[in-house]
């Protein structure tokens, strides 16, 4: 058996669990299974909750840092679009002044090898210090090392640092010392207690807010709903411009008051994937998706919006393929990919930014390959988000998030 054949077979393994998380299967094999997440559910509940009060009653402590902190993150695992949120927040705040840095703990990022652990920690009193994705000047790990959203991140944001370790607090104080930064974004940070956030700004997908409303395994949710009530800010994302009144209504339940900040993600252009220079900085407008034959694939949480991005805008979908999230492409992938497309008759094929930065480079594809670019859009709610903003900048008009 192949390393890339079991790599496939857990692959299937893993989307047939998430169709049983979302209620897309309906047969014996799916109930039983279903009920032994369950089961893990409810412990996977109490501990939540354990970690929870340990924190709220102060037997575990948070670590202040002596600068602002800025939580972003969500209740649901994946799907969100957080990254473009973080971005848009982290640009904001470095167009107005601050010295910005991004925690990410890197998920799915490649560790440095055991030698070299075992070496720092022989040859040194101190832990090693967070890998540096960005020091504001050059992206310096490409995505395999810096994990997906750091390095997509790192790219799209010159002057902001970037930095990934598990340990935040650590990554922090480096960032304070090191880069003199006065402003930390926590990327994916609510459920990392260890480093309070003067403001928690927290996303609800209003395509799909809490699942079937268990918490993991059984269901998407990291902790109960009832915890919206620790968000300073909530962004409702992938909105279609129309008010759900029963979702606010469950929102301002358990956090009466909140400031809703309503989003959507906007695709902007194509850009094409070369071994060139002149073929990857090559763009084309969204009409170029029209009419054309198209073979999309994707290894997000949520593929179904990004194909509804490319049908709406009048692409013909041949095939479309499906990976987990944070799927690491092989060339055997790939491979298959450009097969299927020729047989489907695709003209070209359309991926997302962030699986794109998981794709080798310097390659010559045998068709056109591109991904779609998205960028956040404010759609109501504006004027919270520059309070919010500026809330960050200048910090006397913060009385409320310092006591939220």
């Amino acid at each position: 058996m192949s390393p890339h054949w079991l790599k496939k077979k857990f692959n299937a393994l893993e989307l047939y669990t998430v169709d049983v998380i979302l209620g897309r299967r309906a047969d014996t094999g799916a109930a039983i299974y279903g009920a032994f997440l369950q089961v893990l559910s409810w412990l996977f509940n109490a501990i939540t909750q354990a970690r929870l009060w340990l924190y709220r009653h102060r037997i575990l402590h948070d670590q202040p840092l002596g600068c602002l902190v800025v939580v972003v993150g969500n209740l649901t695992v994946g799907g969100t679009g957080k990254t473009p949120v973080v971005e848009k927040f982290a640009r904001a705040l470095h167009d107005r002044g601050r010295k910005v840095a991004i925690l990410s703990r890197g998920y799915k990022s490649k560790a440095p090898p055991f030698w070299k652990k075992w070496w720092w920690g022989i040859t040194h009193a101190e832990e090693p210090p967070p890998r540096i994705v960005s020091d504001g000047k050059a992206v310096l790990l490409d995505s395999e090392e810096a994990g997906d959203e750091p390095f997509m991140l790192a790219r799209n944001l010159p002057g902001v640092i970037v930095l990934v370790d598990k340990n935040r607090v650590k990554a922090g104080e480096f960032a304070i010392k090191k880069f003199g930064c006065d402003t930390l974004v926590l990327d994916d940070g609510f459920q990392y207690l260890p480093l309070k956030g003067r403001l928690n700004l927290l996303l609800v997908d209003k395509t799909n807010p809490f699942g079937n409303g268990h918490l993991l395994p059984r269901g998407i949710l990291r902790e109960p709903i009832k915890h919206l009530r620790r968000a300073s800010y909530v962004f409702l994302t992938k909105s279609n411009g129309h008010r759900d009144p029963d979702l606010e209504a469950l929102i301002t339940r358990h956090n009466p008051g909140v400031d809703l900040i309503e989003c959507a993600h906007r695709p902007q252009y194509l850009r094409r994937l070369g071994n060139s220079a002149a073929a990857t900085n090559e763009r084309e407008p969204l009409t170029f998706l029209k009419g054309r034959r198209v073979l999309a694939f994707s290894g997000i949480a949520t593929p179904e919006s990004f194909e509804k991005f490319l049908r709406d805008y009048g692409a013909l979908l041949v095939a479309r393929e499906r990976f987990l999230d944070h799927y690491r492409f092989a060339d055997e992938d790939i491979a298959e990919l450009f097969v299927r497309a020729r047989h489907e008759g695709a003209e070209c094929l359309v991926t997302t930014e962030k699986d794109a930065v998981r794709m080798p480079e310097g390659r010559t594809w045998p068709l056109p390959l591109y991904y779609l670019r998205l960028e956040i859009d404010i759609i109501s709610g504006a004027a919270d988000f520059d309070e919010a903003v500026g809330r960050i900048c200048f910090p006397q008009s913060g009385a409320r998030a310092a006591a939220s």
